[in-house]
């Protein structure tokens, strides 16, 4: 009898280690399935990757540079630099700077390049050139509320919300406000 009783004691403990080594790959896959949610989560509801596409931001974003775009939403405020996925002309996002909120006037004197908003000449030290290129809207315009009123920075090779293929954005189609430029590596800040 003593050898039965040895017997069932060894097919036991050969059998413990299966049980941790499963026990072990279940903790392993759902510590990793976590961390996956999580990151989709964030990246979804959180912050953003989105990439530049042509020269209208120059000489503050370029084409090919990555951003971070934080998600969280908030009102837009004059100089934010925002990704616009309002359906356009052009069926892509945008990446424009706010220039003027609900209900401020903007004006452009196309003549010196200077932008006007509520009869207030802005300091633009990001552009890029003069605003020259007139397209189909006439000013001054009001800006609809929920609406944003958009510019290129590099404003003679944009199409923003002074063209009717751009328009006023609404502020439901803003995805994020960009935060940080991750590539190419150095300058980070967006300003």
């Amino acid at each position: 009898m003593e050898n039965i009783v040895v017997e069932k004691v060894e097919l036991q403990e050969n059998k413990k280690p299966e049980n941790k080594f499963i026990g072990g790959l279940y903790d392993i896959v759902s510590i990793f399935m976590t961390a996956v949610i999580t990151i989709m989560l964030i990246f979804t509801f959180v912050f953003r990757f989105v990439g530049v596409v042509g020269p209208s931001m120059e000489n503050t974003l370029f084409n090919g540079d990555w951003l971070l775009v934080s998600a969280i939403s908030s009102e837009p405020e004059y100089g934010d630099v925002v990704i616009v996925t309002q359906p356009n002309y052009y069926n892509e996002p945008i990446v424009k700077r706010v220039i003027a909120t609900e209900n401020q006037v903007v004006d452009i004197d196309f003549s010196t390049g200077a932008v006007y908003v509520d009869g207030e000449k802005l300091n633009e030290p990001y552009v890029k050139g003069n605003t020259t290129d007139k397209y189909e809207v006439d000013f001054p315009v009001t800006v609809p509320e929920n609406h944003v009123f958009v510019l290129g920075d590099n404003r003679n090779h944009s199409s923003d919300s002074r063209s009717t293929k751009i328009g006023f954005i609404a502020e439901d189609y803003i995805l994020g406000k960009v935060k940080y430029r991750v590539f190419p590596f150095g300058d980070f800040k967006v300003e």
